[in-house]
């Protein structure tokens, strides 16, 4: 009995120091669970701070993008909408809910226009940004640009399109070329000798008084046409085609071109020509102003 109890003592003995061993064990488990626990919330706090930052950034990009209040479309490589600005809505028929969706798939409000998706392929496909000009159903005007979307590693990952709002520089650039052609109207109206005024593909757009009758034609027959196919086309003279698509091409001007003519109405005239461009300004058209000085008088020539 006594050696059982000595036999059952160094069990207990053993069981303890095991039990003691498992204890320490548990203990070092504990403390590295309460270091990965604090790892783990530093983390945490470093991810909701980051979490914070990508938010602020987010905010922020909103509130610029829709500050400029310039309409911004982002898509995929597979065209779907990846986000928008409230402006591209007045454009295209854009709602939350249409993230994700193919932008073909969205009705816009592009009139005359139709090209989009072949335009952002082609951008997507060659990287090179295209620009036009588009007009809305409100009659508002766009300049609609189209970009690749690039990452900061410099990887394509969609396209950009922007709609800016150019309606009142197209108003005032319309209203510029009215003033251009009253002017124009106003100064040849007001010159004694013959004018004309011609369009870049050389067809009157205006001539005064003493042009139509020096030359005893009418507006009827003048106004809108070729200045070549004016007259039975008396004025198709070579050297003055020269002159004047000189004018065009290096916005230089001419004076005392000297011709002698046999004109359909009036008989032989010798005259002297002077011309330049007028109104140059980017965006107008282009205008020459053509001069014509009679040196010869109608008894002169009629005894000729």
């Amino acid at each position: 009995t006594n050696e059982e109890l000595k036999s059952s003592n160094e069990e207990m003995q053993s069981i303890n120091e095991e039990l003691q061993s498992t204890n320490e064990e548990l203990e070092t488990s504990k403390e590295e669970l309460q270091s990965v626990n604090e790892e783990l919330a530093t983390v945490n706090g470093e991810l909701q701070n980051k979490v914070a930052d990508l938010t602020r950034a987010n905010n922020d990009m909103n509130n610029l993008l829709a500050g400029t209040g310039i309409g911004t479309i982002f898509v995929d490589h597979g065209l779907r909408i990846l986000r928008f600005t409230p402006a591209a809505t007045k454009i295209i028929n854009l709602i939350q809910s249409d993230i994700g969706r193919p932008v073909g798939h969205i009705v816009s409000n592009l009139v005359g226009y139709d090209a989009l998706l072949a335009d952002i392929r082609s951008v997507l496909e060659t990287l090179v940004p295209k620009e036009v000009d588009v007009n809305s159903q409100a009659g508002m005007w766009y300049t609609m640009r189209i970009l690749p979307y690039r990452t900061l590693e410099n990887v394509i990952e969609g396209a950009v399109i922007t709609f800016t709002d150019i309606t009142e520089s197209r108003q005032m650039k319309a209203a510029l070329n009215e003033a251009h052609a009253h002017l124009a109207e106003a100064i040849v109206a007001t010159v004694r000798e013959p004018l004309l005024v011609l369009d870049g593909d050389l067809r009157v757009i205006s001539a005064n008084t003493s042009f139509y009758n020096t030359f005893q034609v009418t507006p009827e027959t003048t106004l809108g046409r070729l200045l070549y196919d004016l007259g039975n086309r008396q004025w198709d003279i070579p050297a003055l085609h020269a002159l004047l698509d000189e004018i065009l091409m290096r916005n230089t001007a001419f004076n005392d071109f000297a011709v002698t003519h046999e004109f359909y109405t009036i008989g032989l005239r010798s005259l002297r020509l002077n011309a330049r461009r007028i109104f140059t300004e980017p965006g107008l058209s282009e205008l020459i102003l053509l001069a014509i000085e009679e040196v010869t008088d109608q008894r002169g020539s009629s005894s000729a």
